[in-house]
């Protein structure tokens, strides 16, 4: 008989309960007759032909291999029955062991007169595969072999389980392939070999809240083979020269950038956009040692007057109709020609739809979805050169080729305040003098493109310095959306669809927990007027409102606000604008916390508005600090300083005796 193979011991015997085969190449469920591997046939003793048993004539052979498969199936009945094999994993690691099983499957010597196939233990499942925890505990579960869906699986974790299809590394099929396939082989042994270092720093942290960006083995092929599938396929003139830069990029890459390249996968191939929730976060917990009240009296000082900043995107003031009605004659005479804001590429944009349904002409969108990044300059440099630019999302330099992501639509960006007006006229905050003074409120809004521009599709409000919720609203924009940017706004197609009506309160078992937006059906209003109007119930016009970036959400918003307290300002550029520092940046760098870890499940700007808001409070204890250095008090809820008292006491002594 030919030396076996073992591609087919992993699956089950058709015939398991009724199988008589002495050397069944599939594996069964009690005691394995499958034959053994070439490992354990190289470590069986031979026996020398001198002390071999006398020639056996061919009816006692037969005689004897009777007997051997009855003495099988009585053996079979005496066993007990065999842990399914998650539960002879939990064995494994409270024993610390990979020769045993467990006590019910003991491990026997090999009988040479019967065939060693019979009696041969139970092969245990890889341990890398599944690492098992300080307390000899698995700390996840493999691929389930069931039909059933992962995502209908809950895990200990709360977390549906992940299947992961058992494939080889092994280039998938495509029509067109973009080269040889000793090529594609090659270059995908070399993207698994850079993902499995990367993995394996992960693993070795032994970080507990990280365990579910622990990759198996066989996630880690699937995950090397979804991503040269997909650069096989979106580009096959240049797949050598991008396949080869990813892979330099996972190289060079860090441990945390890897992490939110491994939370993306995961929701994309094994969740839903929203199950795994906000990313890892590992910030210490903000205390500036001062009261609510004093801590809103110090922000007062942090408000950044708008005058002069026009050219920065700051709108001041309420466009006038003779300029809306300007703005709406330069877009009648374009006829809906825009300029790509990813691209660069010119096309026509057809609000209401065109005739034959189309909305926009240019076909795909081909860019680089990553902004364009220079190289760190070296300590040792010391000439004054330009860096070298390039695109993180590919690693890609400027000018190699016309980028690495495809998206179904060309899309645009209005900036102009008298063009924005045209779509949408701004609104000053309202005096309401039915309320008193209100708190400062920090505030982010996520946007999409659609047919008019970059629109409003989420808005959220929070209370500062608490971080109550307030608003947190979907939107449903004015035009018809071309692209939802889920990339980065979070809000994906299901999110609309399981959405409820802003007057329709949720039920207590979607309720929130803890903030996610894929926690809960969110609530929807019908136009960016209608959240908008809800934003100004908690608005006076002298409320400090707090956010990062603040001109494009009052622009999205359509809102003049005169009193705002800007991160971008409070934590300047040294260049100054228009070069800004990134919130995630200042997240990382000010209150050691990430955010925005989603990878391609997008931003949330329930976080954002947090962390803007922290941002705030840093500041505000950083102020107070310096503040009591200078003699400053609080009298009660007030700021008391010597240079007020000063200025005071001199207004005195200037007034007219009566």
């Amino acid at each position: 008989m030919f030396t076996p193979l073992g591609l087919f011991k992993d699956l089950s015997c058709p015939q398991d309960g009724s199988c008589s085969l002495l050397t069944c190449m599939f594996s069964h469920t009690g005691l394995s007759t499958a034959l053994p591997d070439s490992t354990s046939w190289k470590n069986t003793p031979r026996v020398p032909r001198d002390q071999a048993s006398p020639k056996e004539t061919p009816d006692t052979k037969k005689r004897k291999v009777i007997a051997a498969g009855e003495k099988i199936q009585t053996d079979r009945k005496k066993l007990p029955s065999v842990p399914r094999h998650g539960e002879a994993e939990e064995q494994l690691c409270k024993n610390g062991t990979s020769q045993e099983l467990s006590p019910a499957m003991p491990a026997t010597s090999q009988d040479r007169k019967t065939l060693q196939s019979t009696t041969r233990t139970i092969s245990p499942p890889l341990l890398h595969e599944r690492p098992c925890s300080a307390k000899g505990t698995l700390t996840r579960s493999p691929p389930v072999a069931t039909t059933q869906s992962p995502r209908g699986m809950i895990g200990a974790s709360g977390l549906p389980l992940r299947q992961a299809p058992k494939e080889t590394l092994n280039p998938r099929m495509i029509s067109k392939a973009p080269a040889a396939h000793t090529v594609r082989s090659s270059i995908l042994n070399k993207l698994h070999a850079a993902m499995s270092a990367l993995n394996d720093k992960v693993a070795n942290e032994k970080n507990g809240s990280k365990l579910q960006l622990i990759l198996s083995r066989d996630e880690l092929v699937t995950m090397a083979l979804d991503e040269e599938e997909k650069a096989a396929k979106d580009n096959p003139v240049i797949y050598a020269n991008v396949i080869k830069l990813r892979i330099l990029k996972l190289q060079k890459m860090s441990q945390e950038s890897w992490e939110n390249e491994v939370l993306g996968h995961l929701n994309t191939r094994y969740y839903d956009k929203t199950d795994l929730g906000p990313g890892p976060k590992n910030g210490k917990e903000l205390s500036t040692g001062l009261t609510v009240k004093q801590e809103i009296a110090i922000a007062a000082k942090f408000v950044t007057p708008l005058a002069g900043k026009e050219e920065f995107g700051y709108v001041t003031r309420v466009p006038t109709e003779k300029e809306i009605a300007a703005a709406r004659e330069g877009v009648e005479a374009s006829q809906g020609w825009e300029k790509c804001d990813r691209c660069g590429g010119r096309f026509q944009v057809f609000p209401g739809r065109r005739e034959d349904g189309t909305l926009a002409t240019g076909g795909q969108c081909t860019h680089h979805p990553g902004k364009l990044t220079r190289t760190l300059k070296k300590k040792t440099d010391r000439t004054k050169s330009r860096r070298e630019a390039y695109f993180p999302c590919c690693n890609e330099s400027v000018g190699t080729s016309a980028g690495c992501t495809k998206t179904a639509h060309h899309v645009f960006k209005v900036t102009d305040p008298k063009r924005l007006a045209s779509i949408l006229q701004f609104e000053e905050t309202p005096v309401q003098m039915d309320k008193g003074p209100q708190r400062p409120v920090c505030f982010d809004c996520e946007m999409a493109y659609t047919t008019l521009g970059m629109e409003l599709v989420r808005l959220t409000a929070l209370s500062w310095p608490q971080g109550e919720e307030l608003v947190d609203v979907l939107v449903h924009p004015m035009g018809e959306i071309l692209d939802l940017n889920s990339h980065f706004s979070g809000i994906w197609p299901e999110h609309y669809a399981n959405a409820l009506p802003y007057d329709q309160q949720p039920s207590n078992d979607t309720a929130s927990k803890g903030g996610d937006i894929g926690a809960r059906p969110m609530r929807v209003v019908d136009s960016t007027a209608a959240a908008r109007s809800l934003l100004f119930k908690f608005l006076q016009p002298d409320t400090p409102l707090i956010g990062h970036a603040i001109e494009n959400d009052l622009n999205a918003c359509r809102i003049v606000h005169p009193v705002i307290i800007d991160t971008v300002l409070l934590y300047s550029h040294p260049k100054g604008l228009p070069i800004r520092h990134g919130l995630r940046y200042l997240s990382k760098k000010y209150l050691e916390s990430d955010i925005q870890t989603g990878g391609d499940r997008g931003h949330d700007s329930k976080e954002d508005a947090r962390a803007t808001g922290n941002l705030v409070r840093v500041k505000a204890a950083e102020r107070w600090t310096a503040l009591k250095g200078q003699g400053c008090i609080f009298e009660g809820e007030k700021l008391v300083c010597p240079a007020d008292q000063g200025s005071r006491a001199g207004q005195k002594r200037k007034q007219p005796a009566d």
